[in-house]
């Protein structure tokens, strides 16, 4: 493993090469990581992530000069309950902090596009997660989405921030259609109760 490490390899082959599409595979970013990364030592992923956290929303505190609250551990949605998000941190009510500590190479990933890392298999999960804050809180003004990983000599943090305005229709659909579901769960849970 160590002789294949920095190198393309044909197993490493397909998780580079772009038949369709544009932007790199994870295998670039792979290869990034691996020579400016110290290795992954085995920890699981999300006890990582917690674990780690705390230390990302604290660089965030001294980059910005903001004050994060770190203290609550619900939003919900003052029409429904049912409707809700657990916010890493929040700055008074219109703007909030999620923390990511992924592996190395999708945060080399997320610095390089200044998005949530697109090859990793959580994406999809990542983007409903973020506009999830804007859903629950009307006030929310702005996500600041902070990245820190400190097996990286270089960039090991930084963030970026989604705002109300450029999310506005996602925002609306989506509470549209867990409004949707909810209505149409209640109406299942009341007829299999009675």
């Amino acid at each position: 493993m160590e002789a294949r490490k920095c190198k393309i390899t044909g197993s490493r082959l397909n998780d580079i090469v772009i038949k369709r599409g544009t932007g790199q595979k994870k295998g670039f970013y792979e290869l990034i990581a691996e020579r400016l990364a110290l290795p992954p030592d085995g920890e699981d992923v999300m006890d990582r992530g917690n674990r780690l956290e705390d230390e990302a929303i604290e660089m965030f505190k001294k980059e910005t000069g903001k004050d994060v609250d770190t203290s609550l551990v619900i939003w919900t949605r003052d029409d429904n309950e049912s409707i809700a998000i657990s916010p890493d941190g929040f700055i008074g009510e219109t703007e909030a902090v999620e923390a990511k500590c992924l592996c190395s190479a999708n945060h080399i990933e997320s610095y390089l596009t200044q998005d949530y890392p697109k090859t990793s298999t959580q994406y999809n999960s990542y983007i409903m997660q973020s506009r999830q804050y804007f859903i629950v809180n009307d006030k929310l003004e702005k996500l600041h989405v902070v990245f820190y990983d400190p097996r990286l000599q270089f960039k090991n943090f930084f963030y970026f921030t989604l705002t109300r305005p450029v999310l506005e229709a996602e925002i609306k659909n989506y509470l549209e259609y867990q409004r949707t579901t909810l209505e149409e769960v209640d109406k299942i849970v009341n007829e299999l109760s009675f």
